[in-house]
C-alpha cells in the first residue's frame, strides 16, 4: 500500500512551518550525534532554524540499544509485561525485554506502582496510567523489532539520555535551535530542547510525523518558519 506522502508545511498558531527531511547514512553507536547532523545538515540550516532530531538515533549513539541476548528477564518483568496494553503506534512494554529494560531504567519499585495505577485506571475506564506513572523513561522505549533500521531490529532501544543537554549540543554547533522528539504515526513528544524552544510549538509542527517510522533514513529534520 502507497504511503500518503505528507505535506512539506503545517500551520501552528497561524504560523506556517516547513519541515526539511535531512537524509542520513546509518548512525551507529561510536558516532556524534552532534557531527552527524553537521555533516548531513550543516549546509542547509539558517539562523532561526530549530533542527530536530529522532531520540532513537540519540539513544543508539548513546549506546543504548541493547541486543536482546544481553538481556536477562527477570520474574518481575515476565509477570507484567502482559499485562500492559498495546499502544496503537507500538509495542511499547508489551514485551518482555522491553519491560525488563524499564524495570532498570525505573526501578522495580516504581515499575510495580505504575502497573498497579494501569489496574485502577482499566477499572474506571481510563488509559494512559501506567505510561503516565513510570514517566517518559519507561514510555519512550522502543521493543525488540520495531526500530526502522535493520541494524537494530533486535535491540531495545532505551530513551535518550540528558536530551537538554543534547539538544544544548546540537544548537551551540550549528548556530540554531534544537530539539529530541519521539514522533510516531500517532502522536509526537519534544523529549528534550535548547534553550528558547518553545516545546508545544514544535510538538505540534511534527504531529504528523513528517520524517516518517524509520526505513525513509531521515532520523534529522530542520523546522523553519516559512
Amino acid at each position: 500500500m502507497a504511503t500518503k506522502e505528507k505535506s512539506p508545511t503545517i500551520q501552528v498558531a497561524g504560523q506556517a512551518f516547513l519541515r526539511i527531511p535531512v537524509r542520513t547514512r546509518v548512525v551507529m553507536p561510536e558516532d556524534d550525534i552532534v557531527q552527524v547532523i553537521r555533516e548531513y545538515a550543516g549546509e542547509q540550516i539558517r539562523p532561526g532554524d530549530i533542527v530536530f532530531v529522532s531520540e532513537k538515533v540519540v539513544a543508539i549513539t548513546q549506546g543504548r540499544a541493547v541486543p536482546t541476548d544481553q538481556i536477562r528477564v527477570s520474574w518481575l518483568a515476565d509477570r507484567l509485561w502482559p499485562f500492559v496494553r498495546q499502544v496503537p503506534y507500538g509495542i511499547g512494554l508489551r514485551n518482555r525485554y522491553s519491560m525488563q529494560c524499564a524495570i532498570d531504567e525505573c526501578g522495580a519499585g516504581r515499575i510495580l506502582l505504575a502497573a498497579v495505577a494501569g489496574a485502577v485506571g482499566k477499572l474506571v475506564g481510563r488509559r494512559g496510567d501506567f505510561y503516565r506513572v513510570a514517566g517518559i523513561q519507561a514510555a519512550a522505549i522502543d521493543a525488540p523489532g520495531t526500530a526502522g533500521i535493520e541494524q537494530f531490529r533486535n535491540c531495545v532501544i532505551k530513551a535518550p539520555k540528558d536530551p537538554d543537554q543534547v539538544a544544548q549540543r546540537i544548537a551551540e554547533a550549528c548556530g540554531c535551535e534544537a530539539a529530541v522528539v519521539d514522533v510516531n504515526d500517532i502522536d509526537s513528544a519534544v523529549l528534550g530542547h535548547s534553550r528558547g524552544v518553545d516545546a508545544e510549538t514544535v510538538r505540534q509542527a511534527l504531529k504528523d510525523n513528517p520524517l516518517g517510522q524509520g526505513a525513509e533514513q531521515t532520523p534529522v529534520g530542520i523546522l523553519r518558519r516559512a
